[in-house]
């Protein structure tokens, strides 16, 4: 069964900081890009954070560059993302994905993001 699995979300009040981890099973992440992706209510879901598989090469939203970091752990099977300073515009359903887009066009356009998790709320208290 290939899963991805969030975890670490909660409420926290602004300014605060949270670390997500995204788990895999049924496959190995070592050869996927991964993505970080939010989604509020009523709002499309965008991108947030995402690494390549190759070179470990990041990209960011401007949203929430400086606040948030994006790594991953292939020996663990697992990504993450830190995120600090956190503000109540960060309130939303954090997914992850993997796939094998480059980078920038995960980021910003999903492309090639074949497998997603379920999500995890992040609230932040305003």
């Amino acid at each position: 069964q290939l899963q991805l699995v969030e975890s670490g979300g909660g409420l926290v009040q602004p300014g605060g900081s949270l670390r997500l981890s995204c788990a895999a099973s049924g496959f190995t992440l070592d050869y996927y890009a991964i993505g970080w992706f939010r989604q509020a209510p009523g709002k499309e879901r965008e991108g947030v954070s995402c690494i390549s598989s190759s070179d470990n090469s990041t990209y960011s939203a401007d949203s929430v560059k400086g606040r948030f970091t994006i790594s991953r752990d292939n020996a663990k099977n697992m990504a993450y993302l830190q995120m600090n300073s956190l503000k109540p515009e960060d309130t939303a359903v954090y997914y992850c994905a993997a796939g094998w887009a480059t980078v920038v066009a995960m980021c910003v356009k999903e492309y090639g993001m074949d497998y997603w998790g379920k999500g995890t709320l992040v609230t932040v208290y305003s």
